[in-house]
């Protein structure tokens, strides 16, 4: 389209400056009579024309010499009345891109070429010299005018384009930076809510590996507590993938379980308890929790004992959580030092338990720390702001 409209450019600007010379070219015509020496008519028939196509050859390289071009066109001007074209046009092309210093001589020589061909032509009537000046100086100041203002609407598009382009560019990075969120916020919610209920099926499969003492009883147990949490499992993918489901479909299609929160500690305390971790929950909380704040801290809660069943089993944990709305919200979780040789069942490790608390705390305002204490044993603390 550009390439399109740049050539439709070129071609009326060649068009208007062939009609100009043809006319200056023509005008001498009808002021010649007999009592014009016949090597001047030969010259205007002949030479003024060659030195026309001339100029219309030069002036492709009005960019890229302007100056030299103007000073060759400015020579022909003088003896060549069809040079009037191109000499107008690179008038016009100088001024358009505001070489100013360059107008300033390139005009009155313009003037001057002008009279200098009018009295040496073939035409015996000629205007007296000051009328000469004058009708050439306005003219020159015509074209002067009318290249600034070219130049003046070319860069105004230049700028529009280059907005255009500015916000296009603006508008794919976000999009892109959007994504690149999503895409983490996805992934952070798949580990959250997967991690753990994948872990609880790993413990209960390696118990059935390696403990051979098992009952009946306790083996239909553990049986029943994979089968339960794989369950589960795949109720959270569905639920952390709704995100995903096509815009158009019906709001109702396929309804998001309610998100957990600060009540639903107790239950994943329970949960715990019973998959064999000593684990005690303490609960001081003044004034009801925002249910964003719950929900992050729930999510804490839940990867600090997921990577406690993961790296020291066996060990007491306990879950503190504690706040107010002037103080914030403070998590924490600890387990013990644990004793002997720790045999886990080979989990695959993602590395992005703590990290994703880390984005999950910094979102909600707050901050995180975690890391071995002076006993041995590993705690992880949060606070959260009350209104995040």
């Amino acid at each position: 389209m550009e390439r399109g409209t740049g050539r439709f450019a070129a071609t009326w600007r060649y068009a208007l400056a062939l009609f100009i010379s043809l006319s200056v070219w023509v005008i001498p015509l009808v002021g010649a009579s007999e009592r014009t020496p016949q090597a001047a008519v030969t010259w205007f028939l002949v030479g003024d024309p060659v030195l026309g196509l001339l100029s219309f050859v030069l002036i492709r390289w009005r960019h890229r010499r302007p100056a030299l071009v103007a000073g060759v066109l400015l020579v022909f001007s003088c003896v060549s009345a069809s040079s009037a074209g191109p000499g107008s046009w690179i008038l016009g092309s100088i001024a358009s891109h505001r070489r100013w210093r360059l107008v300033a001589v390139v005009g009155p020589l313009n003037v001057l070429a002008g009279v200098v061909q009018e009295r040496i032509g073939i035409a015996q009537d000629t205007l007296p010299l000051w009328a000469s000046i004058a009708f050439g100086a306005l003219v020159v100041g015509i074209l002067v005018a009318t290249g600034y203002a070219m130049g003046s609407q070319r860069q105004l598009v230049d700028s529009y384009r280059e907005r255009a382009l500015t916000a296009e560019r603006e508008q794919r990075a976000r999009v892109a930076q959007a994504q690149a969120a999503e895409r983490t916020k996805i992934a952070r919610e798949m580990h959250d809510v997967l991690a753990h209920r994948i872990s609880l099926v790993a413990m209960h499969a390696g118990a059935l590996g390696f403990r051979t003492d098992l009952s009946a009883e306790e083996q239909a147990s553990a049986a029943r507590s994979i089968e339960d949490n794989a369950h589960r499992a795949l109720t959270d993918l569905r639920a952390v993938l709704g995100v995903l489901r096509d815009p158009l479909q019906p709001a109702d299609a396929a309804p998001e379980r309610p998100q957990p929160g600060l009540d639903d500690l107790a239950a994943l305390v329970a949960e715990e308890a019973a998959g064999g971790m000593r684990v005690r929950l303490s609960r001081r909380i003044e004034g009801e929790v925002p249910p964003g704040v719950g929900r992050t801290a729930y999510r804490i809660v839940q990867e600090a004992l997921t990577n406690a069943r993961k790296h020291a089993p066996g060990t007491a944990v306990t879950v503190d959580v504690a706040g107010t709305a002037e103080d914030g919200l403070v998590v924490g979780v600890r387990n013990a030092a644990p004793v002997g040789p720790v045999v886990t069942p080979s989990l695959p490790a993602s590395g992005l338990g703590l990290l994703g608390l880390q984005e999950r705390a910094t979102l909600a305002g707050g901050r995180i720390s975690h890391g071995t204490d002076t006993t041995g044993g590993y705690a992880v603390r949060a606070w959260i702001p009350w209104d995040s």
